[in-house]
């Protein structure tokens, strides 16, 4: 392993600790001090079966108890007692101020009669006219209620002396003498202790727990609408989980190290994953960076989200992770990422891992299959509504097998999963938004540079209209050979159609748009004419540049001749300095070398298109030769060697080549003028002179 490569390999790992540090906050601000479950009453319940552990009363909330005990406060009737010595002292003094005038006798036996029937304060008075009972304790701890109709306030009972006795002639006579409303006390009084001790009795009683869970008993389940008594045994059962977790002191760091630990494990995976199956991205940092990002903020913003509202969980669209990803690398990349991405988001959703992780498996897995290669916004909505579907028939199969009652399913469910599916056929919006900021290179993008009417492309076929047709046929050609060795075909096809634009500064220089004199003839030195030649990569890259190109379109471009040599002119060279050693280097191309698959089947694409034209004889044996001898030759040159292409991919390529130059070149019927006039059969668009090697810019110029 060199220096680089190690140092790659520090930052990325130095990456995956700050993706995983970040995870890590964002999971420690999801989580939740107490046990508690988000739910409104009279709303399906969106959890999975909840079970008591153990056997718990159910409380009521606080806004019925608050209820409750207003009630019993505002209906309870209070307990009095009597003062019977009240009533014999007040006429005892009113006995000595009399001292035997006349009668004095008849007062005090109305005084008696008077608390004899009770004499009460204002805050009885006020439970009378209200219409409550009067209780008076009876014996040992017995309440009996006391009929109220004769009994008298200090007002009314004065009234009753001078107004409702005023013919006793003997009790007027003795009320002249004293001021009877000083000798009139209440003797009924509310009894405080037991006014307390009966209250609480009663409001004990109204508080009673409305029912007992017991062990393993189901408070809910899912789709339940929760009811108020559900709502207090949902309550009563969270209170008392927190009030145990209280009593044990659980620390909830241990929990949330072991999130941490299977967070950070995942990240790991990824990383020897990237390493050991997928070097090439794992050698880019950008592409690295990208992924861990991607997974990062992914899992933070659902963290949050979740945090918010725990349904949004079947809101947010997983899918986005596999499409996205997809659009920039390849399959197997993007379905690890997207499980590792769900793996750990399924540690928010504790209470039903199992439902969650199945349902977006399958998501990813659609997701991936349905834009294999995303060419088409309608392919996004057929994708969204196969993942609805899935959705639809996971939750539903999952609802049985928990709960084993079809009426469980919870509609609600449906409209999550539709909102989801509907958010996801839009990914197409954050597509160039990746490829803005990272300068990746979507399979959308490179659709629309291979349309014919791009403003480049129309100024190739105007300028260079030989150029142009070979650049169709290249495309051809190399698309159906990335199709089979699993190659980006939309980057071959785009890149071949542009990986001549550097000729439209030089058309004439270039065999295919020659008509008639060939400008080479005037150039003295070979060395003039291979310039030329190869400044065509140099010009491409300058008009892609000033064009914003994509990277990889431009890289193709460099990339398409590698650092091979234009053979044509390098002999001519040497023929005219026979006794001399000519050094090469004014005739080879300034490279690099193909480093993918996509450059590599370009070049040999591009040489073997051109190389074919040179031929008389289009039989297949002709062409087999031909293609045999110009790729054989790169691979000897050593052309593909930095290049991740196996034999075995070369071969394949080397017959799809034979078999669709033959088809291109196939001989057609004479038309009967032909016959009469005894031509053979002349085939106009194919190159079929016998004249000198022209001058072209393959690697078989010489055979051009």
């Amino acid at each position: 392993m060199n220096k680089s490569q190690k140092n790659n390999n520090i930052i990325i790992l130095l990456l995956l600790l700050l993706s995983v540090i970040l995870i890590a906050a964002a999971l420690f601000f999801s989580q939740e001090t107490t046990r508690t479950y988000s739910f409104e009453v009279g709303k399906p319940w969106l959890h999975s079966r909840l079970e008591a552990n153990f056997q718990f009363d159910i409380e009521l909330d606080e806004a019925t108890r608050k209820r409750i005990t207003d009630s019993v406060n505002q209906n309870f009737s209070k307990i009095y007692t009597m003062d019977h010595k009240r009533g014999e002292q007040q006429c005892a003094l009113l006995s000595r101020v009399l001292r035997g005038r006349p009668g004095s006798q008849a007062l005090l036996e109305a005084m008696l009669t008077l608390y004899s029937d009770g004499i009460v304060d204002n805050e009885a008075a006020n439970d009378i006219r209200a219409g409550k009972q009067l209780r008076f304790m009876v014996g040992n701890n017995e309440l009996q209620v006391v009929d109220a109709t004769n009994m008298k306030t200090v007002r009314q009972a004065y009234a009753w002396l001078t107004d409702s006795l005023k013919d006793n002639q003997a009790i007027q006579e003795a009320l002249k003498d004293v001021e009877i409303s000083n000798y009139l006390k209440p003797n009924m009084m509310v009894d405080e202790e037991e006014n307390e001790k009966w209250m609480g009795e009663d409001l004990r009683n109204a508080l009673r727990s409305p029912g007992t869970v017991q062990a393993n008993e189901a408070i809910i389940t899912r789709g339940e609408i929760v009811t108020p008594k559900k709502a207090a045994a949902i309550k009563s059962y969270q209170d008392e989980i927190n009030k145990r977790y209280k009593q044990r002191n659980v620390d909830q760091t241990w929990t949330l190290l072991g999130q941490i630990l299977i967070a950070a494990t995942l990240m790991l995976a990824f990383f020897y994953f990237m390493k050991l199956l997928r070097n090439q991205v794992f050698s880019r940092r950008r592409q690295m960076v990208f992924l861990i990002s991607f997974i990062t903020v992914f899992v933070i913003a659902v963290f949050l989200l979740v945090k918010f509202k725990y349904g949004l969980l079947y809101v947010i669209p997983f899918g986005l992770v596999p499409i996205i990803v997809s659009s920039f690398f390849d399959d197997h990349t993007s379905f690890f990422v997207h499980i590792v991405t769900v793996l750990i988001c399924s540690l928010i959703a504790s209470s039903h891992q199992a439902e969650f992780i199945i349902m977006q498996f399958l998501a990813g897995i659609i997701a991936i299959v349905s834009v294999k290669e995303l060419t088409k916004r309608t392919q996004l909505v057929r994708c969204a509504a196969i993942i609805f579907l899935a959705y639809c028939i996971t939750y539903i199969a999952m609802t049985l097998i928990a709960e084993g009652d079809y009426t469980k399913i919870d509609k609600y469910y449906f409209g999550y999963f539709l909102i989801n599916c509907v958010i996801l056929s839009f990914a197409f919006l954050i597509i160039p938004i990746v490829e803005k900021i990272f300068g990746f290179t979507s399979s959308m993008t490179l659709l629309e540079l291979a349309d014919i009417n791009n403003p480049l492309l129309r100024q190739l076929s105007t300028n260079c209209p030989g150029t142009f047709q070979h650049s169709l046929q290249v495309a051809n050609l190399g698309g159906e050979a990335a199709l089979l060795i699993d190659a980006n075909m939309q980057l071959v096809r785009a890149g071949a159609l542009y990986h001549d634009i550097g000729k439209t500064k030089n058309p004439a220089f270039f065999t295919e748009n020659q008509i008639g004199e060939n400008p080479h003839d005037h150039l003295v030195r070979p060395e003039d004419s291979a310039k030329i030649v190869i400044d065509h990569v140099a010009n491409g890259l300058k008009i892609a540049e000033d064009a914003d190109l994509p990277k990889v379109i431009k890289d193709l471009i460099a990339q398409h001749h590698g650092k091979g040599v234009t053979r044509y002119f390098y002999y001519k060279a040497k023929e005219a300095h026979p006794d001399e050693e000519v050094d090469p280097t004014p005739f080879t191309y300034p490279g690099p070398n193909p480093q993918t698959k996509e450059a590599a089947i370009l070049m040999m694409a591009d040489a073997c298109e051109a190389a074919t034209k040179s031929l008389t004889d289009h039989s297949e044996e002709a062409i087999a030769a031909m293609v045999g001898k110009v790729i054989d030759g790169q691979v000897a040159e050593g052309l593909l060697r930095e290049a991740p292409i196996s034999f075995r991919d070369v071969e394949t390529i080397k017959r799809l080549f034979v078999e669709r130059l033959r088809t291109a070149y196939h001989m057609r019927v004479s038309y009967p003028s032909d016959i009469k006039t005894a031509e053979p059969a002349h085939e106009p668009e194919a190159d079929d002179s016998a004249t000198p090697p022209p001058h072209g810019d393959t690697a078989q110029e010489q055979s051009k």
